[in-house]
């Protein structure tokens, strides 16, 4: 059963505003006001372990920017274009010529006043990259993003319940937590598909319809 989570995708566009914070307050308020126009950052490298939220960020990031008719572009382990939003995650899977690439990308939207936003999984003093370019990631706004708690993970959980209009019973929340991904986005898209099998079958939300709804979906991957 642990493994049944992985074959739910999450569904949902990742934006600014159905990112949950927790302790990463301070960086979704710095983001939103570069995006707006009113903060003068413009290089921004986020790191943190995986499931934690930094490609979501870059993605609600780009996602802002083009919703504002601005040129954005996202990209992962590898340097896209230029564009006035940029947004390259997983750089440590950069290759020699990409991390040059990155370097004249970074001076390119230095100059041009764009924002690029980098992300990886260390802070750029342990980046195994070029010391050139380790050394203009650190030159930005560098946070660590922090993953959410167990105790954060079962309040966002439960306010997603209650958006889609049911209770959620503590049992199914510990049995989420306890079983499969741990990122936010594939609990939540195990719990839309609990909520969608539990009105197809007219049944309340329990950890039995949670266990035939992975089944399920593992079946029909």
């Amino acid at each position: 059963m642990s493994q049944l989570l992985l074959d739910i995708a999450p569904v949902s566009q990742p934006t600014l505003d159905n990112f949950v914070a927790g302790r990463n307050l301070e960086l979704l308020s710095v983001l939103r006001h570069t995006l707006a126009g009113s903060s003068s950052e413009r290089s921004f490298y986020l790191w943190g372990e995986s499931g934690s939220g930094k490609s979501h960020l870059l993605q609600a990031c780009v996602g802002a920017a083009l919703d504002a008719q601005r040129s954005a572009v996202y990209a992962q382990g590898s340097v896209p274009q230029f564009a006035e939003v940029v947004a390259v995650d997983d750089v440590e899977r950069l290759e020699d010529a990409a991390q040059i690439e990155l370097f004249n990308l970074y001076n390119r939207m230095r100059d041009s006043g764009g924002v690029l936003l980098v992300s990886g999984t260390q802070s750029p003093l342990h980046l195994k990259l070029r010391d050139d370019l380790r050394t203009r990631l650190g030159w930005g706004l560098v946070y660590q993003v922090h993953g959410l708690s167990d105790e954060e993970k079962a309040q966002a959980l439960m306010r997603h319940a209650q958006s889609r209009g049911f209770a959620l019973p503590p049992e199914v929340t510990q049995y989420l937590l306890r079983h499969g991904r741990r990122d936010l986005p594939s609990l939540m898209a195990a719990l839309d598909a609990l909520d969608e099998h539990s009105l197809r079958l007219h049944r309340a939300p329990s950890v039995p319809l949670l266990k035939e709804t992975l089944q399920q979906e593992l079946k029909g991957s």
